[in-house]
């Protein structure tokens, strides 16, 4: 039975490399090139959401790309912000620590 208290958060949601046949569900121009788990993990924390690790997978397989490995987190499902909403302000997260880590090198 689903549990429709939580949602899912796909990394193929936020990839750059992938278009929206794929599972890219992001504008390309908020979109990163290969994100991880981690980085999704690190995201969502700092957009203000908590993650539940225990329910989190890195090799866990997208349907519409089931030959390939890619991962998920869940989160608390708020009633006030639409899963749209919420993956926005996830990829800005990650936009922001990617352009961060481009400077650095």
């Amino acid at each position: 039975m689903k549990d429709y208290e939580r949602i899912v958060i796909w990394l193929d949601y936020f990839n750059k490399t992938l278009n929206r046949r794929k599972g890219r569900k992001i504008s390309k121009e908020l979109a990163v090139f290969d994100p991880t788990v981690t980085d999704l993990l690190e995201a969502a924390t700092e957009a203000g959401y908590r993650p539940f690790p225990e329910e989190t997978s890195e090799n866990a397989r997208y349907p519409r790309r089931s030959f390939v490995k890619s991962g998920y987190i869940t989160l608390a499902k708020h009633p006030e912000q639409k899963k749209r909403f919420i993956l926005v302000q996830i990829a800005l997260r990650m936009l922001q620590k990617s352009k961060q880590k481009s400077k650095s090198r």
